[in-house]
């Protein structure tokens, strides 16, 4: 995550260099909307990177992935970054969404993990009910 962070500030960065340029739209231009939902996958993916996956492996390129699922190549994608960072109320538009679809990703991801956790203490607590049964049971006989 903390590459592609970089990647976007250098992209913001050249943007605020070459505001008076004048960027052809390219030829197969990603649409706006197609934009958010890559960049927002794109980072998810690169904070993926750190995070073990089910075959316990790290360091993994997932990048190769977003590409797939979005049917675009990097040259595609780098044409089109280019190109909306050259206008940059375009680009601040497509950065305010994503950050707004990543805290809605991040507060159902916490609102998961306390229903996940409420129903571990529920399960502890039937266990120990349940224990304490049996011993009262084993005591009576």
């Amino acid at each position: 995550m903390k590459n592609y962070f970089y990647i976007v500030c250098i992209g913001l960065y050249l943007a605020a260099c070459t505001s008076n340029t004048i960027i052809k739209k390219p030829d197969n231009l990603i649409p706006k909307d197609q934009m958010v939902d890559l960049l927002t996958d794109m980072l998810l993916a690169s904070g993926a990177r750190n995070v073990k996956n089910l075959k316990l492996e790290r360091e993994v390129n997932y990048f190769p992935l977003v590409f797939e699922k979005y049917n675009i190549d990097s040259l595609q994608f780098k044409e089109s970054n280019y190109y909306y960072t050259s206008r940059i109320d375009d680009y601040d538009e497509i950065l305010g969404k994503i950050e707004k679809r990543l805290n809605s990703l991040k507060n159902q991801y916490d609102e998961d993990q306390k229903l996940s956790d409420s129903l571990r203490r529920k399960e502890k607590d039937s266990l120990k009910y349940f224990r304490e049964q049996l011993q009262k049971e084993e005591y009576v006989k």
